[in-house]
């Protein structure tokens, strides 16, 4: 496996597969074709599909613009390439608009950007083993917990890179709480971080427990969808979960920055299994592998936090995932709102959830963490393209706007 430095990115939204992805592929193709007279870029499936909506040709013309050519898009959201679902193939023109090369990307999720069979990342193989259960035996034959094993694999300079992450994510909520208004979007939908911050505060201890677990996800998850500086955990649809969770214990319990790390870091390799071993991406298995994999990582670090064995963090992981099973991706409108946004409070609450279960037993349980990410690979490759972040079935479906 790779660093976790790719499953918390620091960038901006609204979607990283969407939008960081596809930005990061016209930087690519830029740094090698500069005397271009021109763009075409072709958007397949996904990409096609809910691209608008998620300003995927924006973020491409940004880049590209800057040399001062034209740049010409095709949207295809019919076609479905066969590697992945989110594809892209950019070609440069000559003066007179003939092609003189072409590349075509596939923006696999988090942000990743690979061509086929080769991916365009900056980090080498850390880590020596890719599951969990190995990681698990391997952190209770030496006394080790999952932080512990990250930092061996990855160095001490991971503290650092994760202290920056911490302080994007508490920035993320800050500034998600102080702002009011609409979303940018055609659904005219209003910011609700505040008002659900404002009403926790009336509630006696649960109430107002549970409330500020909301308003802090959708703080983050509203900053999202403004196009706002996030960082993926392990997207940026489920950027609000593992934050609003961190936030809410970092404020109620005062844990030291250091454990909120070594929180983050256990987040990070609960993520990077499911990423080696199955996807991220909504528009590969659907929002199981966003919004699911964000509370099963959030279950994990909030179970590190308050000093679960490595078989309950496992189990509280296991327990994030296995509730999101068969979870859609069906954005209104192609937007990162509807019902992303709700999505994030209630996984942020779930994985609470499942770490307080987690903590009522020995750790012992049937469906190991392992098995799960393979059930939901093969759930979300037998989900209709139409549920998996093409806005045609689900709650997209023949939506009217209001």
């Amino acid at each position: 496996m790779k660093s976790i430095r790719e499953i918390f990115r620091i960038g901006t939204g609204p979607s990283s597969s969407h939008t960081m992805g596809p930005r990061k592929a016209a930087e690519m193709f830029l740094a090698t074709h500069k005397g271009a007279a021109g763009f075409e870029v072709t958007l397949y499936g996904s990409l096609a599909a809910t691209g608008k909506g998620h300003m995927t040709d924006t973020a491409i013309y940004d880049v590209l613009s800057q040399s001062d050519m034209p740049v010409k898009f095709i949207w295809k959201p019919e076609v479905f390439l066969p590697y992945h679902p989110n594809a892209m193939t950019i070609r440069s023109l000559d003066g007179i608009g003939f092609p003189t090369d072409e590349k075509t990307y596939y923006s696999v999720g988090g942000g990743a950007i690979e061509e086929e069979g080769k991916l365009h990342e900056g980090t080498p193989e850390l880590y020596n083993l890719d599951s969990l259960t190995e990681i698990m035996q391997y952190c209770e034959r030496t006394g080790r917990s999952y932080w512990e094993y990250v930092e061996q694999c990855e160095g001490p300079q991971i503290w650092e890179y994760l202290r920056e992450v911490w302080e994007a994510m508490k920035t993320a909520v800050e500034r998600g709480l102080a702002h009011e208004g609409r979303l940018p979007g055609p659904l005219n939908l209003q910011r609700k971080a505040n008002s659900y911050y404002v009403k926790a505060g009336g509630y006696r201890d649960n109430l107002k427990s549970r409330g500020r677990v909301f308003a802090y996800a959708l703080a983050v998850s509203e900053e999202n969808a403004s196009g706002g500086v996030i960082v993926t955990a392990p997207t940026c649809g489920s950027c609000g979960v593992v934050p609003g969770v961190l936030y809410h214990l970092w404020k109620s319990r005062e844990f030291p920055e250091m454990q909120m790390l070594h929180a983050l870091a256990t987040a990070g390799l609960f993520g990077n299994v499911v990423k080696q071993n199955a996807s991220i991406s909504g528009a590969e298995v659907g929002c199981q592998g966003e919004v699911g994999v964000a509370c099963a990582m959030a279950a994990a670090a909030a179970s590190q936090l308050f000093g679960g064995s490595p078989a309950q963090i496992e189990y509280a992981a296991e327990m994030g995932l296995e509730h999101h099973l068969g979870m859609t991706c069906d954005p209104v409108c192609g937007l990162v709102q509807i019902p992303c946004i709700e999505r994030n409070a209630y996984a942020a609450a779930r994985a609470l959830d499942a770490n307080i279960y987690a903590s009522f037993t020995d750790g012992s349980h049937r469906v190991s963490f392992d098995k799960l990410v393979k059930v939901m690979k093969e759930t979300g490759h037998d989900l209709p393209s139409l549920y998996k972040e093409t806005s045609t079935g689900g709650l997209a479906k023949d939506y009217t706007q209001m």
